[in-house]
């Protein structure tokens, strides 16, 4: 985008997100069916501690599952992002076009819908979230300030990664008869990679290797790694470093891919 874009978008942000948040408190219920449907880190905790609960696996306890598995469900939340649907839907029926008038890049209204549903999903989260600030606090990690700066700083990087993945995969449906059917491929490969179900050191070494080198585990697992104190503090910096650089890659691509697919949608009358 030119500057003169960004700065009409800058501008233009604050109102898009008051127009989002009214839309998410109108359908509160619908995000709150979204919201249960992404509990499986719940189940995984139940199973884990029931594990757990004879001998620690590796270096979990029962309480360290407890931890983990609020903290992804937490992250998630707060991260996870639902465009890929949104886009694909407004690409098929030509509703894109409507975007498309407006002086405000599509993008930027779509990242602004997202974040506009974060104040909801922060106050229903608030009370696991105290609950697991409470259970991570003791024995394994003591917060700083700068502890928590990292962390707040990638929650922001997750959420980029989530973003614009979703922008990525939403594309796809400018070529393809529906990009979500990449998506259930995209979210199978999450579901492991990023330590959704199970914790990234319990893989196999081999298998752990490879997850620790994929977007996935930025997307997710890093933050978590980082808020239950899994992760060597010395490391925090270097990994949120790469956790952006994944991100500006991720957002390169979705605006290729963005720019590629109008021009297609445009030539054949869209």
């Amino acid at each position: 985008m030119s500057v003169s874009a960004l700065s009409r978008a800058a501008r233009a942000f604050p109102t898009l997100l008051r127009v989002g948040l009214a839309a998410a408190m109108a359908y509160r219920a619908e995000m709150l069916i979204w919201m249960l449907t992404t509990t499986m880190p719940l189940v995984s905790l139940a199973l884990w501690s029931a594990v757990a609960a004879s001998a620690p696996v590796g270096r979990f306890g029962a309480s360290d599952f407890t931890a983990y598995f609020l903290a992804i469900l937490i992250v998630r939340q707060m991260t996870g992002s639902w465009l890929v649907w949104e886009m694909n839907m407004e690409i098929k029926s030509g509703a894109l076009s409507q975007r498309l008038l407006r002086p405000i890049h599509p993008l930027v209204a779509y990242a602004a819908d997202n974040l506009a549903a974060l104040p909801l999903r922060a106050a229903l989260c608030l009370p696991i979230a105290v609950i697991a600030l409470a259970v991570t606090s003791g024995e394994r990690f003591h917060p700083t300030p700068l502890d928590l700066g990292i962390w707040a700083a990638s929650l922001v990087g997750a959420w980029m990664i989530n973003f614009f993945t979703m922008a990525l995969i939403g594309s796809l449906a400018f070529v393809i008869e529906s990009s979500t059917a990449v998506f259930d491929i995209y979210l199978a490969a999450f579901m492991v990679f990023a330590g959704y179900l199970v914790p990234l050191e319990l893989f196999p070494s081999w298998l752990g290797d490879v997850a620790r080198v994929l977007p996935f585990r930025y997307s997710l697992a890093f933050p978590v790694e980082l808020i239950t104190g899994l992760l060597d503090p010395g490391r925090a910096l270097t990994e949120l470093a790469v956790q952006w650089a994944f991100a500006a890659g991720t957002a390169a691509a979705a605006l290729v891919a963005w720019r590629a697919g109008v021009q297609r949608f445009s030539a054949f009358g869209g």
